[in-house]
């Protein structure tokens, strides 16, 4: 069954455009509550979170009119994280939960998650089913079991505590001052809240959130701001979130970012130490560095590679029974605590393996060398495939014979965004650069021009 509506993460794009209005999101509420209700019986709840987007009440409200319609009654949190979501999903026993968040993108954009009753995000095949529904209408609920929809005052309190038991019990972060940039979007509440609670010093960034500044020039995806903060407060440490707090970027004291497989190379090899890596094996996408893969063949360890997208490391990790994964990008998966890639989590395992070790950030940030790699993307038209053109397939063709045996290239559409997104890494930074730079101009040229955006 083909999905056009769902993409590698929900569905996301420019809010008031297809599909995301108000109209779309009204549909594809009743068609999950539809999907998820098993029975005639008026007992099925769905919880719903947002970000701080000024779009998120149009979709918030939408969502329950099409929920309560199908006869879900709807429980809503307000501004949280996308892993309170998925922690209070499984939690509160409701039979499905919907993040309204479009992560790091800008201001505009919003997307709509769907998790599972156990927590997890949705497989390609439950989010088919309900396109399906989408596509061809569902049946009503009878005006007597029409559902009810309330605030849940608590949710996010509760989400703090679940972070905070993360965190060693005989441990605090007494004397180390952290700066936490929650990007102006959903954590920027819990996650000072926690830091604080915990012992630290806290210089908070991104915490006042007006509805149109989420991931502006702050963030996971502007690390700037944050960076001179550690500098000019003399932190100890940095943890950048992004809009729905799902991914982390980590600064060490000198403002210098240590990204997603850093992250995951220091934590995997900590487990494994303590044998607690189940599998000996760390689960990353495509886009994860080949030092990082070098990194643990050499501790004895393996590196499986997904799809990118957390939801694909999370499927892999759960059918391998892994529990370690995540993305370059910042999307740390550890199922012991979460279901879903959480970035105030993740941060506070750094903080752990600080405080255990009494080491500086900057001794933990830097496991391996990473090879060189670039990433450039080229934006396209919706009526375009650039990727079928023939001239754009021989250049790749040719990328990929001047790296065999010395290095890779990866090209890709992005699953949330307009973008063709060109990845190379070897040895020599030389020869990738030339890779990337002739798949780029074939992509460019079949585009009509249009500019590369670097970076993630």
């Amino acid at each position: 069954m083909s999905r056009s509506l769902f993409g590698t993460d929900g569905v996301r794009g420019r809010a008031n455009t297809h599909p995301m209005t108000a109209d779309m999101a009204l549909k594809l509420g009743a068609a999950a509550g539809r999907y998820f209700r098993r029975d005639g019986a008026n007992r099925h709840r769905v919880v719903i979170g947002k970000d701080t987007r000024l779009s998120g009440y149009m979709f918030e409200t939408a969502l329950t009119a099409g929920l309560t319609s199908t006869g879900m009654n709807v429980l809503l949190l307000g501004p949280v994280p996308t892993p309170a979501v998925g922690y209070l999903t499984r939690s509160m026993r409701a039979d499905l939960g919907i993040m309204i968040s479009a992560s790091h993108n800008p201001a505009e954009d919003n997307g709509i998650k769907f998790f599972g009753p156990d927590g997890y995000k949705l497989s390609d095949a439950a989010e088919a089913e309900i396109e399906a529904l989408v596509n061809r209408g569902v049946e009503l609920a009878q005006a007597s079991n029409i559902g009810r929809a309330r605030r849940i005052d608590d949710g996010l309190h509760r989400y703090v505590e679940r972070a905070k038991s993360t965190f060693p019990t005989e441990q605090r972060l007494s004397g180390l001052k952290v700066v936490v940039d929650c990007a102006n979007g959903a954590a920027y509440r819990t996650a000072p809240d926690v830091l604080w609670e915990l012992g630290a010093d806290v210089v908070p960034l991104g915490t006042s959130p007006n509805g149109t500044n989420i991931n502006q020039g702050c963030g996971s995806t502007h690390v700037d701001t944050a960076a001179a903060a550690v500098v000019a407060h003399g932190a100890d440490l940095g943890i950048c979130l992004d809009g729905d707090a799902d991914r982390v970027m980590i600064l060490d004291e000198t403002g210098a970012v240590a990204d997603g497989d850093q992250l995951m190379a220091l934590m995997a090899a900590r487990w494994a130490a303590a044998g607690r890596l189940r599998g000996d094996t760390l689960v990353a996408t495509v886009m994860s560095n080949l030092g990082l893969e070098r990194f643990l063949t050499d501790k004895g360890l393996r590196l499986e590679r997904t799809n990118v997208g957390d939801r694909y490391v999370v499927e892999r990790m759960r059918a391998g029974g892994f529990n370690l994964g995540g993305e370059q990008s910042g999307h740390i998966v550890m199922t012991d605590y979460a279901t879903t890639g959480d970035g105030l989590i993740a941060g506070l395992q750094f903080l752990a393996a600080m405080a255990e070790t009494e080491q500086p950030a900057s001794a933990l940030t830097q496991s391996f060398e990473p090879v060189p790699q670039l990433l450039e993307n080229v934006r396209f038209a919706p009526e375009q495939a650039p990727l079928e053109n023939t001239h754009v397939r021989q250049a790749i063709e040719h990328a990929e014979a001047s790296l065999a045996g010395k290095g890779r290239l990866l090209i890709r559409k992005s699953g949330t965004e307009p973008l063709i997104r060109v990845m190379a890494e070897a040895d020599d930074a030389g020869l990738m650069q030339r890779a990337v730079a002739d798949v780029v101009a074939a992509v460019e040229k079949a585009t009509e021009g249009a500019a590369p955006l670097s970076g993630h």
